[in-house]
């Protein structure tokens, strides 16, 4: 049996990399997209090059309604069933905004994708598992799990992307809840990453200068987050977990999001 995992937002980025590294695992891959279809597609030739026992899905589906991400579940239950073993949650929106003026309808969609799309999804998880009771034919190290992407944000507050932040604090906050609420059925963790690539506005020079704040003043490796989210998947003993891969980047308090110090520094140059 080869095991199946749901990574969303998985055609570019860290879910890009999150793929390749499951393939690599020999776990068949089911990539969630909603603007990236040609991403897919050039990921699923990739992975049918690299890894031609891998088994690929693209889905394509909007996080911030419920109907297509039980449309999504659904389709994608049909082709994997049981077998369907981690969720990893990793599509986000990141919108700018502050808690003096934040749009109502854009914190409610981050609201949505960020948070409630997780735990629909995590509901639906346990909702197939609760079926075989432990009883279904699987490698004896995997057992059904969410892994939550997170943001080391939640753990080294500041105001800036405020609606944002929010959604993501209160993921934070679920892992221990649906943790509880979904055991024995179901493991729940997360990963906290920091800056891994350029976000939202952010100038490559920004980036390079911002990438390195943290406690050992060098880059992010996404792959070194793959590795914490496939140690997660693949560990039957963690619940209620979050892996904190950020180069220390959370023990680095700033009073601003880590872009907006960098670009005053390099006005002030």
């Amino acid at each position: 049996m080869q095991p199946w995992v749901l990574i969303t937002g998985g055609a570019k980025r860290l879910g890009r990399a999150t793929c390749l590294g499951f393939a690599a695992s020999g776990w068949n891959v089911a990539c969630h997209f909603n603007a990236s279809a040609k991403d897919c597609d050039d990921l699923e030739q990739e992975i049918a090059k690299q890894y031609p026992h891998v088994k690929f899905l693209g889905l394509k589906a909007q996080l911030a309604s419920n109907t297509e991400v039980e449309a999504l579940f659904q389709t994608l239950t049909q082709t994997t069933g049981e077998d369907l073993l981690c969720v990893v949650n990793n599509a986000s929106l990141f919108e700018p905004d502050t808690a003096d003026a934040f749009n109502q309808e854009q914190a409610l969609e981050q609201l949505r994708v960020n948070l409630l799309a997780p735990m629909r999804l995590g509901q639906l998880m346990a909702a197939l598992h609760s079926k075989t009771n432990g009883s279904h034919n699987r490698p004896s190290n995997i057992t059904p799990s969410l892994v939550h992407i997170l943001d080391q944000k939640v753990f080294n507050l500041n105001p800036d992307y405020f609606s944002y932040t929010l959604s993501k604090l209160a993921l934070e906050r679920a892992v221990s809840l649906q943790a509880q609420g979904l055991a024995p059925t179901v493991r729940v963790n997360a990963v906290a990453p920091g800056l891994m690539y350029p976000s939202g506005p952010q100038s490559q020079s920004n980036f390079d200068k911002a990438a390195s704040v943290n406690l050992l003043h060098r880059p992010i490796d996404p792959e070194h987050v793959v590795q914490c989210i496939l140690f997660l998947a693949q560990n039957p003993a963690l619940t209620g977990t979050t892996l904190r891969a950020d180069n220390g980047q959370h023990l680095v308090p700033l009073e601003r999001d880590v872009m907006n110090v960098v670009d005053q520094l390099l006005k002030g140059q």
